[in-house]
């Protein structure tokens, strides 16, 4: 089993890059989350899920270990191929992804290239318990504004701004927001509204 790969990046491209590692090149299809993060760089670690089919063995790499541990969970989904939960990936990232499934968010998942009402409830029933439970590994960083963003779904909610409106509201000013403080996302999401 490939846990990781460390070495240059080759090629790279939204859906995939070719990592050389002591002189061997492996192609890596990624998500478009992934690619921001590596897309100036030279060289890098990108975490590695080895995907054995019949007729093809596959490597998907993902920048951080919780990008990683949501694509397993997505994948574990019936129904939900390797292709579909890039695709997820590329689309939100894995703390989004997981609050969608926690609040029962059918709505936001759907929104997301090939998931239907059905495939977006599957996810929530099969994977709901898992993810409420478990907290996904994240960079120090991330796990700070982590901590922010449900602070400050907190405090929309007390403002009487319903859960599933205020995510929604809260991923844009995530994206839109200089301050990535409670009190910066809140006033971002407002404005949003």
């Amino acid at each position: 089993m490939i846990a990781y790969i460390k070495g240059q990046f080759t090629h790279k491209s939204p859906t995939n890059v070719v990592i050389e590692s002591h002189g061997l090149g492996y192609h890596v299809n990624i998500s478009l989350n992934t690619y921001a993060k590596v897309q100036g760089l030279d060289s890098g670690l990108l975490h590695i899920h080895f995907h054995v089919k019949e007729d093809a063995h596959t490597l998907y790499g993902f920048f951080t270990t919780a990008e990683k541990t949501m694509f397993q969970y997505l994948i574990s989904v019936s129904g939900v191929g390797p292709n579909t939960a890039r695709m997820m990936l590329s689309s939100m990232e894995p703390s989004e992804i997981q609050q969608a499934i926690v609040l029962e968010n059918v709505k936001l998942l759907q929104g997301i290239k090939g998931i239907g009402p059905k495939s977006a409830q599957r996810i929530i029933l099969e994977l709901k318990d898992k993810v409420a439970r478990e907290e996904l590994p994240t960079t120090k960083a991330a796990g700070g504004h982590n901590s922010n963003l449900d602070d400050a779904l907190s405090a929309l909610a007390a403002l009487g701004i319903s859960r599933p409106l205020a995510q929604k509201a809260l991923s844009k000013a995530v994206k839109e927001s200089k301050s990535d403080t409670v009190e910066g996302l809140v006033k971002t999401a407002l404005k949003l509204l």
